[in-house]
């Protein structure tokens, strides 16, 4: 199945596709509510995915399509393979990614890959992925362990402290004495162990303790 938003392109496609006897094209759709209606009838078994779609990006698709056939594979279509995109479309379901300007036997030979169950994602790239993931897990883990330390009379210090309040305009903020957000400020450095206030609302929004 082909989900492409540009018509010229997936009619492209899917001319070049119909010229290969060993693959049929069972749908085509410019949308992810078209794509998710036709793969529902078609079960493609592969299917080239836009990233960018009018109405969900290639990730939410590929999610959804995955919940729908959990054995298809999903191939993304991108202009721009940079690694957000293949960390997004991987995390989704996808088996790995095309460039939109790979030529047509490319294209085959990786739609082969894909019903094969075979990665289609450059060795370098799925070493620099997998240092990315890992980083962003141990950056998870530290932010839940400091969300654990952190009370919730510090947390507030700490968000009054990145608005820019210096402690007199926090303690009126909060009702109470100088003494006692000193106390406060000086437990939010300890606990995401840093040696100002600035370096901790810098570390603070570093793991989106700011967010929440």
């Amino acid at each position: 199945m082909i989900v492409e938003d540009h018509v010229v392109l997936a009619e492209g496609l899917e001319l070049m596709l119909s010229r290969h006897a060993d693959l049929a094209v069972v749908g085509t759709a410019n949308t992810a509510a078209e794509a998710r209606r036709i793969a529902e009838g078609a079960r493609p078994d592969v299917v080239l995915l836009d990233f960018r779609l009018p109405d969900a990006s290639g990730a939410t698709l590929s999610t959804a399509l995955r919940a729908q056939l959990p054995n298809v594979a999903i191939v993304i279509l991108t202009a721009h393979a940079d690694e957000e995109t293949l960390l997004q479309a991987v995390s989704a379901g996808a088996c790995g990614f095309l460039s939109k300007a790979q030529p047509s036997g490319r294209i085959i030979e990786a739609i082969h890959r894909a019903a094969d169950g075979e990665m289609l994602i450059p060795a370098a790239t799925l070493a620099g992925m997998i240092s990315r993931l890992r980083s962003q897990a141990l950056e998870h883990a530290e932010r839940e362990r400091i969300i654990g330390l952190l009370t919730e009379r510090e947390r507030e210090v700490l968000t009054l402290m990145a608005r820019g309040l210096d402690n007199r305009a926090i303690a009126e903020s909060l009702v109470v004495s100088v003494n006692t957000v000193r106390t406060h400020v000086q437990h939010v450095l300890e606990k995401l162990g840093t040696h100002s206030k600035l370096e901790a609302i810098a570390r603070a929004s570093q793991l989106g303790l700011l967010d929440r």
